[in-house]
């Protein structure tokens, strides 16, 4: 059955899937943690603290814009993190089963930059850690970084198979024909989105709140520079996804709740598929080290 699969879909339709349901769970995972916190009026308030202190997602230049003047009238930090959190887990709900893939994954490769900007850091020397972030937002949040390049690589791709998409009158549109050079592209973009945050995870190993997937840094050093230079692409991917199962595992508390489990390694359901998919396509060509090493060695030497 699975062999039937893949010789009657096309290879991009496949690996539409696999980028739409590993992103999708994600944002099912963060949405439905948050919502049943701010849905509960014992741990509502404790959860908007979180979001808006100074370890948090929104910095001061962000509350007084959202939650003062005309707009903060009403909007206060509660409506504003559950509207947000409901919009999470509904477009999580739609990308998992398919429908406007094209127009979430532009609205969420946007939206997820805002998380960079928005991060409240202090990178002054002698900054104390505990009460904020201490690296650039951009090393801080180079996860949500690499997701928003898997979305933009989703677009491109298409809904995929299995999708409600392809399955609504005008389906014909969400069909794009496979082609290798097409993917030479979105290869690229997959390979370079994954190995980002890798690379970040072992250059900065050990600095507070960058996230290292509890490696160490050569590892992380190594598949992230073959990803980046398109180098066997398909075994650095595989590489990704076991090093993100290995991490996924290794988080697991049992005595902590399911959605609490799901929710300390989401983004990493999304790089699992990612690495599945560079596995099973490879990374393309485009901007690989061993192409460009081929051209140079084929040409005529003069005489």
């Amino acid at each position: 059955m699975m062999r039937s699969f893949f010789q009657r879909e096309q290879p991009q339709d496949i690996a539409a899937l696999a980028l739409r349901v590993g992103l999708g769970v994600v944002f099912v995972i963060g949405g439905w943690s948050k919502l049943s916190q701010l849905l509960d009026p014992q741990r509502a308030e404790a959860i908007v603290a979180t979001y808006i202190g100074g370890k948090g997602y929104i910095n001061g230049f962000f509350q007084d814009y959202l939650f003062t003047g005309a707009l903060g009238s009403v909007l206060s930090p509660w409506l504003f993190l559950t509207s947000l959190s409901a919009f999470e887990l509904v477009a999580g709900f739609m990308l998992v089963a398919g429908v406007l893939v094209r127009p979430l994954a532009i609205v969420w490769g946007l939206l997820l930059w805002t998380f960079v900007i928005a991060l409240p850091v202090n990178t002054v020397a002698g900054g104390d850690p505990g009460l904020t972030h201490t690296a650039p937002a951009l090393l801080v949040q180079v996860g949500d970084v690499a997701l928003s390049g898997l979305f933009f690589a989703l677009y491109n791709l298409g809904s995929g198979s299995y999708s409600l998409d392809k399955r609504s009158p005008g389906g014909a549109h969400h069909r794009v024909p496979w082609s290798a050079e097409r993917w030479d592209r979105l290869g690229l973009l997959v390979r370079l989105s994954v190995a980002l945050p890798l690379l970040v995870g072992g250059l900065f190993h050990g600095l507070p709140y960058i996230k290292t997937y509890a490696m160490p840094a050569l590892p992380l050093l190594a598949v992230g520079a073959l990803l980046a230079a398109g180098v066997v692409s398909r075994a650095a991917g595989a590489a990704v996804a076991a090093i993100m199962v290995i991490f996924m595992i290794g988080k697991l508390d049992f005595d902590s709740t399911l959605i609490a489990n799901l929710n300390s390694f989401k983004r990493e359901f999304a790089f699992v598929a990612a690495g599945a998919v560079l596995a099973w396509l490879g990374g393309g060509k485009l901007f690989a080290v061993p192409l460009s090493f081929r051209r140079k060695s084929a040409a005529p030497v003069a005489i």
